[in-house]
């Protein structure tokens, strides 16, 4: 087992002038999973989540609504957090830009970086991306036919002084991280991106704005203000309290840096996969381990759009979750999710049958059936492995091709190390082909005609105590992904097992079951009848 050590994982911050959908979802969910299980695998784990609350687009809509742009702020910020709490998420904080503590570090960067000649006032004349407020050369607007990238809409010609960050200058450093540290940024199709972009050379980028006032103002001048997504990006170590030493945040929080994951999605990875780390290297502060940017959702095979109805706003998700319970909704991000380098397709059918398949027929039908034989055969008494008619030989009664320790132990092994490289779809497959092993135990050992025979009682307790063992084994390395649904499992075991404890490793190995306990049959995830799952799709 590695050493337990201080895991920091983070989403990107959620910009206040969106309101949650899946994407949000999905980028909290995937740092919640992986949070778990560190965790529980004795972890001293922080996760970070918040919201982007500075920016022109704030402004414009406070001022469309009659409102001031911090109380449009509180509003968003609160149904964020409303959201999050929906979805049990386990976040350790929720940083919010507003919030004095972030202001005050982020002006105390920005005079770093402006004393040690990194920031100088320049003039930008260029492209900008109104919707994402983002900042293009002549050439990249050019390539980009003058439309933003994301929304499609035109770029906005604009003229006026900024201060600036000498990005030029990390070309060589930034050349040099990515050949030492291949890994930086994953997937691979994205480091490739930016390699691409890195052979073009960088050009300084805009740090200020004088066009809105919504915003951190830039130290000693206050004409300026710090560009949002410079902003932004000092969140991450803003809620260490990095730029504070003497502070109590400091003293507590700082050993969790550097981050062990930035999880954000692909449109923002430039930002965070050059611009950060060349902050981070003029600030002379380590750089993060890993920039995983994942892919989008789209939907129903079409990239999701609010006029073609196939939008997976917040109500489209509650009513699968009314249909299908918060836990398969986990799975499903977990486990089809664009964690890779593709796209992936969110469709109502596809989640039903995933539904059906892997919750329902696999890991809900072993348990009911293993539950369900210890009662009929044992009368809910957990039998035990080895032969009960000799007191000198406790040595189990296996089967052939099925050596449960090893098999257990292997798969715990391979499920850790997925989880360690954030691929959380081939960790859950772990979980679910230890499930399956027990079906197909099962079907090769027959226990049902087995308990017709008194002298095959020994045997016949053998293979439901293995069954019932390697399905608690498999429900620790679930857990993480549908945490209600393995604590009802441990319930009908009667087991009592807090995560919080870190004891995963302790508690996955063999004989954790004691016999002589009271066992229940367990009815985990309800058959969904297509008329029902119409009405979530």
């Amino acid at each position: 087992m590695a050493q337990a050590q201080q895991q920091y994982i983070t989403t990107p911050i959620y910009y206040v002038n969106d309101r949650p959908h899946i994407g949000h979802v999905y980028t909290t969910t995937v740092c919640d999973v992986y949070a778990r299980f560190m965790r529980f695998a004795g972890n001293d784990v922080f996760f970070l989540t918040g919201t982007d609350e500075h920016g022109l687009k704030v402004e414009k809509s406070a001022q469309a609504r009659g409102i001031s742009p911090q109380q449009l702020a509180d509003e968003n910020a609160a149904e964020f957090q409303r959201v999050l709490s929906m979805f049990s998420l386990t976040n350790n904080d929720f940083i919010r830009t507003t919030n004095p503590n972030h202001e005050r570090q982020v002006q105390l960067f920005v005079q770093r970086l402006l004393d040690s000649g990194d920031i100088y006032l320049g003039q930008f004349e260029g492209w900008y991306d109104e919707g994402q407020e983002e900042y293009y050369t002549e050439t990249k607007a050019k390539e980009l036919d003058y439309k933003s990238p994301i929304s499609k809409k035109p770029l906005v010609r604009a003229k006026e002084q900024n201060y600036y960050f000498r990005l030029s200058a990390y070309q060589s450093r930034l050349e040099e991280l990515f050949a030492q540290r291949p890994e930086f940024v994953r997937p691979e199709a994205r480091r490739n991106e930016i390699l691409g972009r890195l052979r073009e050379g960088l050009q300084d980028v805009p740090l200020s704005r004088t066009n809105f006032t919504w915003g951190i103002q830039m130290p000693n001048d206050p004409q300026h203000v710090i560009y949002v997504w410079i902003d932004a990006l000092f969140n991450y170590i803003t809620a260490l309290g990095l730029a504070e030493p003497e502070s109590e945040t400091y003293q507590q929080r700082s050993k969790y840096w550097p981050a062990t994951y930035h999880v954000i999605g692909k449109e923002i990875l430039w930002f965070h996969a050059v611009v950060w780390p060349a902050m981070l290297m003029a600030l002379g502060i380590e750089l993060p381990r890993c920039v995983y940017a994942h892919s989008f959702w789209i939907s129903e095979g079409q990239k999701m759009s609010k006029t073609l109805g196939n939008f997976i706003d917040l109500e489209a998700i509650q009513r699968y979750l009314s249909v299908y319970g918060l836990d398969a909704w986990r799975y499903y991000m977990i486990t089809q999710g664009p964690l890779g380098a593709q796209d992936a397709n969110f469709a109502a059918g596809h989640f039903h049958e995933i539904y059906t398949a892997h919750l329902v027929n696999t890991v809900g039908n072993s348990a009911s059936r293993v539950t369900q034989m210890i009662v009929k055969y044992f009368d809910g008494i957990l039998p035990g492995e080895t032969d009960a008619a000799s007191a000198s030989d406790t040595s189990p009664v296996m089967l052939d091709g099925f050596h449960w320790p090893t098999i257990c132990r292997e798969t715990v092994e391979r499920c850790t190390k997925h989880i360690t490289r954030l691929e959380l779809a081939e960790a859950a497959a772990e979980g679910l082909a230890l499930i399956r092993k027990v079906d197909a135990f099962i079907n090769a050992t027959e226990p049902f005609k087995l308990a017709k025979d008194q002298t095959k009682r020994d045997q016949l307790a053998a293979i439901l105590y293995q069954s019932a063992e390697a399905i608690r084994i498999a429900s620790l390395l679930l857990w993480p992904i549908v945490p209600d649904k393995m604590t009802a499992l441990w319930q009908a075991l009667s087991l009592s097992i807090d995560p919080a404890r870190g004891e995963l490793h302790q508690l996955a190995q063999w004989g954790g079951l004691p016999p002589g306990s009271q066992v229940q049959k367990v009815a985990l995830f309800p058959r969904v009848e297509p008329a029902a799952a119409s009405t979530a799709g």
